[in-house]
């Protein structure tokens, strides 16, 4: 008869889906622990699962495999490591973990079991490119693949961006996806610690330094950077949640008149993303002038 059929009803979401196959195998005690969050890098799916599932990670791997379409799972064993900011993975489905991420027109590629990509920094990576005028000269001293050095490139039009990364994955990575998003001539990409690398004075416009849990202690090493005439620093570092922002900028300023150099405007801190509890990302952005 026309008409019989059952209506279906929007489909479930992917971690609904996950869930009910994991409770047919395991049980509800099983799928009850299993959260619903994930972060999706192109053909790779992150997770953070409890240990007490690691029982059921090959089950829970081919269901995110093939409920979402990716080709690689990952599970977050551990926190990021190091100066270089590892991150602490498992492969539980697939085999390559190389991907591609596109934003805002930019094209990411890297090895996500490698490198951090940090998805609530899409907003301050676009940012970046905004900051950025025509023709400006940038300096990024912890430049990893790219992440605001591409954008200042590519979407500010910087004439020049000097980009200073020392892991030499990530530093290889900067160098294919400048070429990959066509600023190849613009991007200036330095191996090594920004520390050492030699790196000329007097020349930026704006100074990125997007190191965490804190970059405030590289401010005086990005103030002899900046043009006579001024320039910006872009620092982040980890505040508490509650009233943080305040002290945050508090700690560049003094950074910045400890290395000789005077702030020549407000400074003033944003938030990033939440950092753990009680603790958020900021970044402060600091008008400064160096040592005359």
């Amino acid at each position: 008869m026309v008409g019989s059929r059952k209506r279906r009803g929007p489909r479930r979401p992917p971690a609904e889906r996950v869930r009910a196959r994991l409770a047919a195998a395991a049980g509800a005690d099983a799928a009850a622990a299993m959260p619903a969050g994930y972060q999706r890098l192109g053909r790779v799916l992150l997770l953070r699962l409890p240990e007490r599932l690691r029982p059921h990670f090959p089950l829970l791997g081919v269901a995110w495999q093939e409920e979402l379409g990716v080709a690689t799972v990952l599970v977050r064993v551990g926190p990021v490591e190091g100066e270089l900011r590892r991150p602490r993975v498992e492969r539980i489905a697939g085999a390559t973990t190389e991907t591609e991420v596109v934003e805002h027109g930019i094209r990411w590629r890297f090895d996500a079991a490698r490198i951090m990509f940090a998805a609530g920094n899409r907003s301050e990576r676009r940012r970046a490119g905004t900051l950025v005028r025509t023709g400006e000269t940038v300096v990024d001293l912890f430049a990893g693949i790219g992440y605001f050095a591409i954008p200042a490139a590519r979407l500010g039009g910087a004439s020049r961006v000097i980009a200073v990364e020392k892991n030499p994955e990530a530093h290889r990575y900067l160098l294919e996806n400048a070429e990959r998003n066509g600023v190849a001539d613009r991007v200036d990409g330095r191996l090594g610690d920004n520390r050492t690398v030699p790196l000329p004075d007097g020349v930026a416009d704006h100074v990125f330094l997007g190191y965490l849990p804190d970059a405030t202690p590289w401010v005086g090493r990005a103030v002899p950077l900046v043009r006579a005439d001024g320039g910006t620093l872009h620092v982040h570092t980890v505040a508490d949640a509650r009233g943080g922002r305040v002290e945050a900028a508090a700690r560049v300023t003094a950074a910045v008149r400890a290395a000789g150099g005077r702030p020549t405007g407000p400074v003033a801190a944003r938030e990033v993303k939440p950092y753990g509890p009680g603790r958020v990302h900021v970044v402060v952005d600091a008008p400064v002038r160096p040592p005359p």
